[in-house]
């Protein structure tokens, strides 16, 4: 039975209460949910501030219910956060000290009873805790914080809401003896040759009724029995489909049920596949292969859908890898900073094909890895976490944590003194045990001759982003692997802004004090962008914010999704060192000009539409090579081979064609196509405007791929003088249609139209934020074509356009 009702809560002064009786009768008390935080529950009851938040690491907590029932019960508690003690009326039953660690407890229920926890305030946690750090890092405070075993969620500032987890965020369940009850279960599948090979393990709490009968696509294998609650045996798949990520393949999913008498459990939808990494021929490498391909990952780090309660709605779960997939989304990283997923976050990553890279909770600090206790605790909550994703495909990285290693060298501390048996031998000696068929990294970053360069191994790259270096140094510093890299304060889309932050956005108070900022640092994430506004587009960032609020918007959401899909389109050339690519982050934590790929409320941002181009499996990408020409590259992942056109076309005062070549191409599956210029001029052009004989003769080159059908795939374009000098005022044409697909939107400009904006009242539209080259049609869909689009399109520092029913 789920505990999920009836709770209700107290915050209150450390030691304010001491026993459950104490508390019931001295203590304010609130509804609650659970599984929820503490926040989660005092904003829904409004005793939250945003501006004066309650400082919980300086509070106790206290949670109750009553329970009914006779005899022995197991009492599951899936998550506490974080120092913990449960009482069964007056009784303390169990003591936890790990967020991350399930607990289990046998109880003797004879009727109704109280069932209650308290929550010690962290700074009793971690109160007279010895060992001096050899480094202190600030992005996560206190710094004793090292030594207990919770989120840095809430403990970031610049980065989160400082709302830290506490409470029964994971949930707790009450199991009648009534019945033999599963206690355990663990499905893994691999390889052996062209066959499937899934071994099971299930165990009870008792001898169940009937031997258990594992079944998988027709093939039936009874277990054999370890202990009498204890079952084990290995299932044959002949001829087994592999899973693949779905810009490369099928995620093809198995499903594996049990049959134990008259009950069936489904245990897992698994899937078959190998990963493994190549190294390059310099050793410094890091490339994933899946089942011998490999993959270019793109993708985000992942963020949790509710930074509050931690809790995953389904549908915005649902909603949410969705609009990843759509988006090529083909890897999600979950770092050290954050938590452990829910179960349903793994099996919707298996079925999108969406790859994780998988952090385990440890960031930036001195943890005490020789401490026994901190040693067996750490092992605990790794084998519970890869026990029960166990039969994950998509799980596919297991790293030690997240800026251990970077902080300790950035702070000077010598190597033999920042690397630890964490790292090197507990948590790697657990994952080859649990998981052999995952590959280890050791932190995220490291590889190099310091972890943070990005010449080796993994690196979080922020040259092109809060280091302000030109679009040219995500080639000159050769990164191998960025696990993290371009965080910018994202914009969010107007209807977004106006709903956080009024029509004058700006000038609320929370724009700026939620503008992310890296602890110290002299800028925040805001000047980053504004920055590139500059280089891109030759404007004052500074009097373009004072003067006109909505047209900074417009150019502040229109540089960040070019620079995203500028550097990673130099990344997925064929030639690049790089082989995959992480976007930090994947969501807003809340209202704020976030890191996010997509708002607080799950709303796409600009960059979505640019990594969506970015990352489409079939792919065209220009890159300038100087006095070499303009190279054109052709990508496909797909495991079948493309055959289409190829055409390029350079324009002249965003109106002339003044070199146009066309191509059939043929490219062959999980291969790519590397063409110049001059392949398709048949002769010298100055394309990329490096001889300088004479005056330009063009401000744009546009490179499409289409597909059999005439049909537009990919497109790319390439800017031999800057944006600044293709910024033009276009007139469009946008009108509603509807066909046997839904509705559209057909668009045309008449000059070369920069960063075309559509800004639909409701819809989500599948371009945006785009280019369009003069005198062609472009159709847009949309993610609901059931209802007609409303809205408004303009170029960037163009005049907008109405559509649909406004436009009537």
């Amino acid at each position: 039975m789920l505990l999920d009702a009836n709770w209700t809560m107290a915050v209150c002064d450390i030691d304010a209460a001491l026993s459950p009786d104490d508390a019931l009768h001295n203590l304010q008390w609130t509804n609650a949910r659970v599984p929820g935080t503490v926040v989660a529950a005092l904003i829904e009851s409004r005793r939250w501030s945003w501006s004066d938040p309650v400082p919980l690491d300086e509070r106790d907590v206290w949670y109750t219910r009553p329970v009914n029932g006779h005899g022995p019960h197991r009492l599951e508690l899936e998550g506490l956060a974080t120092c913990a003690d449960v009482f069964l009326d007056d009784a303390m039953v169990l003591h936890s000290a790990n967020m991350f660690v399930a607990r289990s407890i046998d109880i003797d229920l004879r009727g109704t009873h109280r069932l209650t926890i308290r929550f010690h305030a962290l700074t009793s946690c971690i109160g007279g805790r010895k060992g001096r750090a050899r480094w202190r890092p600030r992005m996560i405070q206190p710094p004793d914080l090292r030594f207990v075993r919770t989120s840095a969620l809430g403990h970031m500032s610049g980065f989160a809401p400082p709302a830290p987890p506490v409470g029964p965020w994971r949930p707790i369940r009450l199991v009648s003896p009534e019945r033999a009850n599963l206690t355990s279960s663990y499905v893994h599948a691999r390889l052996d040759g062209s066959d499937g090979l899934i071994d099971v393990d299930m165990e009870f709490d008792r001898a169940p009724d009937a031997q258990p009968l594992i079944r998988c696509e027709g093939v039936t294998l009874p277990l054999e029995p370890r202990t009498a609650s204890a079952f084990h045996g290995t299932l044959r798949a002949p001829g087994a489909e592999k899973w693949f990520p779905h810009t490369h393949g099928a995620p093809r999913l198995y499903t594996v049920s049990a049959q134990v008498g008259d009950d069936l459990f489904e245990l897992a939808r698994t899937g078959f596949r190998t990963i493994e990494v190549e190294r390059d021929v310099d050793g410094r490498g890091f490339a994933l292969r899946v089942n011998g391909i490999e993959v270019f990952c793109r993708g985000a780090v992942w963020t949790p859908l509710d930074a509050i309660s931690l809790q995953n709605d389904p549908e915005a779960l649902g909603r949410t890898i969705g609009l990843a997939s759509e988006a090529g989304v083909n890897m999600f990283r979950i770092g050290g900073t954050s938590v452990y997923e829910t179960d349903e976050f793994y099996r919707a990553c298996d079925a999108a094909g969406i790859l994780v890279w998988q952090d385990f909770m440890f960031s930036n600090f001195d943890y005490s890895a020789g401490d026994p206790d901190f040693a067996a605790a750490v092992e605990c909550e790794a084998r519970q976490f890869l026990r029960r994703t166990s039969s994950s495909p998509a799980l596919g990285v297991l790293c030690g944590g997240n800026e251990v290693y970077q902080q300790a060298a950035m702070m000077g501390v010598a190597e033999a003194n920042w690397r630890s048996p964490l790292f090197e031998e507990l948590l790697p000696r657990v994952c080859a045990q649990e998981r052999e068929d995952a590959v280890y990294v050791v932190n995220s970053p490291s590889g190099g001759a310091l972890p943070f360069h990005a010449d080796a191994g993994v690196s979080h790259y922020y040259g092109v982003g809060a280091y302000r270096r030109p679009l040219e140094d995500a080639r000159r510093a050769d990164v191998r692997f960025a696990s993290e890299c371009l965080g910018f304060a994202n914009a969010p889309e107007a209807r977004t802004v106006a709903s956080d932050f009024g029509d004058a956005p700006l000038a609320s108070p929370l724009w700026s004090s939620r503008i992310p900022r890296d602890a110290g640092a002299q800028q925040d994430f805001e000047q980053t962008r504004d920055h590139y506004i500059g280089l891109l587009y030759g404007v004052d960032p500074v009097a373009l914010k004072r003067d006109d609020q909505l047209r900074y918007l417009d150019f502040s959401r229109a540089a960040v999704a070019e620079v995203m899909e500028a550097t990673i389109g130099e990344w997925r050339r064929p030639l690049s060192s790089c082989s995959g690519a992480l976007v930090w982050f994947w969501k807003d934590l809340w209202a704020s000009s976030g890191f996010g790929v997509l708002d607080w409320r799950g709303e796409p941002k600009s960059p979505w539409w640019s990594l969506r181009r970015a990352f489409r499996p079939i792919q065209v990408l220009l890159s300038d090579e100087g006095v070499n020409g303009l190279f054109v590259h052709c990508v496909n992942d797909r495991p079948a081979p493309f055959r289409g056109m190829l055409t390029m076309r350079c324009f002249k005062d965003g109106t002339t064609v003044v070199m146009n070549a066309c191509r059939n191409v043929e490219i062959a599956p999980h291969s790519s196509l590397t063409l110049r210029d001059c392949d398709l001029w048949n002769g010298f052009f100055d394309t990329t405007y490096s001889y300088r004989f004479g005056p330009p003769a063009h401000e744009s080159t546009v490179a499409t791929l289409r597909d059999a059908s005439g049909a537009i795939i990919a497109e790319s374009w390439h800017f031999p003088l800057g944006r600044a000098a293709a910024l033009f005022s276009p007139t469009l044409t946008a009108h509603v249609f509807c066909d046997e697909s839904g509705f559209g939107l057909r668009m045309r400009a008449t000059r070369f139209a920069q960063s075309v904006k559509i800004e639909d009242r409701a819809l989500i539209p599948l371009d945006n934020w785009l280019h369009l080259a003069p005198g062609e049609e472009r159709i847009v869909r949309f993610l609901d074509g059931a209802a007609a689009p409303e809205g408004l399109v303009a170029a960037l520092d163009g005049p907008p356009l109405s559509y649909g029913i406004v436009a009537d």
